[in-house]
């Protein structure tokens, strides 16, 4: 009798399940149809979007909405608080499934290889994130004693960096952060902050909605020196050709043209000017020593030799993530990712059977969330051409309850969709208490219990 196709996704961020919907989606999900378990090393679901998205970006998270409808399904099962490999392997997943699709995404930040980074104060941006988004895994507390802060980088992460860096607590408070988060927030000393880009404005990787947002802080004076306003012809070209990129340009003209306000917190965009070390003093940071760049005509930029020590006590490195490799598949080390072909895994040029990557993991990380789409459209087609060429392999326990009696048989405390529900409204109900429609809930142990797991 013919079963459905069982297909194993690792990983419950937005790639993951846009690969889920796919598949609903397509000419498979008719009898005997698919049959989908996401496997998600966090107790919830959502990936980057709980844990990655600034609080204050209630629009982005409204994704989830959409998510939410995916994993509604009765095609579709959810196994958080399931961590690959030591909880479930690559072999452990074949055993179950007719394929298996990686979408773990990036949540770890790329090295920036400048003297002092190791300094005490030299912060990773991605762990600054987890902290104030609240994830389970990392410190309660984080230090800002800093009054002059630097972050380096022009994408959407320095963005939100410098935002939560420069606004005060009681302005965060509306949103869903927890109260360790605002605890720390409210101590926060910063009154300067400064981003740094390594080239100019039309180069920025900022999108245009993200960077305006800044100016609506009425805590928050946004400041460009004019001198950093500059184009050459790749930029002007870039401008011509993108319309996001001349939206971003127009908005930093805009801004170095300005009186400078009197809002009580200095947030600073330079451009041209490209770290090259951390200064420190017993330890500490005490500095970050820039050198001046100028465009060579082509949009990139050459160093003058012109150097700059700018007062500052932390530093904040968002110059990208970067993702864990996964055992057992091949690895690019250089790009942290996956190799693949169309979303099929490639090692030592030949696809490895029913094994696929989508998101981040196989791509890189760039590009906002949206673009996951096409990634797992694509991933996914050529997995259903794999198996209606008959080129998948046939698992030994294809039956639905295999794997659950696996993972309890390990003594896994795993959490389901339904404990989703759960902990949603243990986190509504603590909002609601507040006058919030959300207060996160950070500690592992007590997002289990509130999922309904005995721990």
């Amino acid at each position: 009798m013919p079963r459905p196709l069982r297909v194993a996704i690792v990983g419950a961020g937005p790639a993951g399940i846009y690969a889920a919907d796919a598949l609903l989606k397509s000419e498979a999900a008719g009898d005997p149809g698919v049959s989908i378990d996401l496997f998600e090393r966090m107790p919830a679901p959502f990936g980057l979007i709980r844990y990655g998205v600034a609080p204050d970006h209630p629009r982005i998270k409204g994704i989830v909405t959409a998510l939410h409808q995916v994993l509604d399904k009765p095609q579709v099962r959810l196994f958080g608080n399931v961590s690959y490999p030591s909880d479930i392997t690559l072999d452990d997943l074949r055993a179950f499934y007719d394929a298996v699709v990686f979408s773990t995404g990036a949540d770890a930040d790329r090295e920036l290889r400048i003297p002092g980074v190791d300094l005490d104060g030299s912060y990773g941006a991605a762990d600054f994130v987890s902290w104030y988004d609240g994830h389970p895994d990392v410190p309660r507390t984080w230090p800002l004693e800093a009054e002059k802060v630097a972050v380096l980088g022009v994408g959407n992460v320095a963005l939100d960096v410098a935002r939560v860096l420069a606004k005060t607590a009681d302005e965060l408070l509306p949103t869903e952060i927890p109260p360790n988060v605002y605890e720390g927030l409210k101590a926060n000393k910063a009154l300067e902050v400064h981003v740094f880009g390594r080239r100019g404005p039309a180069q920025a990787k900022f999108s245009p909605m993200e960077l305006r947002e800044l100016d609506h802080s009425p805590s928050i004076e946004v400041i460009v020196n004019p001198e950093d306003i500059d184009y050459d012809q790749g930029s002007i070209e870039a401008r011509r050709s993108n319309k996001q990129v001349d939206m971003v340009a127009k908005t930093l003209e805009n801004w170095a043209i300005r009186d400078v306000g009197d809002r009580p917190h200095k947030l600073f965009l330079h451009f041209f000017e490209s770290p090259a070390e951390i200064v420190g003093e017993d330890g500490r940071v005490t500095g970050l020593r820039t050198e001046r760049t100028e465009l060579d005509g082509t949009g990139n930029v050459k160093g003058t030799g012109e150097f700059t020590t700018w007062d500052v006590q932390a530093v904040y490195r968002a110059v990208g993530y970067l993702s864990e490799e996964l055992p057992k598949l091949p690895w690019d080390a250089a790009s942290g990712t996956v190799p693949d072909e169309g979303g099929r895994v490639v090692q030592g040029g030949e696809h490895v059977t029913s094994t696929y990557v989508t998101g981040w993991i196989r791509r890189g990380p760039i590009g906002l969330i949206g673009h996951t789409k096409g990634d797992a459209n694509e991933t996914v087609a050529n997995l259903l051409e794999d198996h209606r060429e008959g080129r998948l392999h046939t698992p030994d326990a294809p039956g639905e309850d295999a794997v659950v009696e696996f993972l309890e048989g390990k003594g896994v405390a795993y959490t389901t969709w339904d404990g989703w529900y759960r902990l949603d409204a243990a986190e509504r109900a603590r909002g609601e208490a507040e006058g919030r429609e959300r207060v996160k809930i950070v500690e592992r142990e007590e997002m289990l219990r509130a999922s309904g797991v005995e721990v």
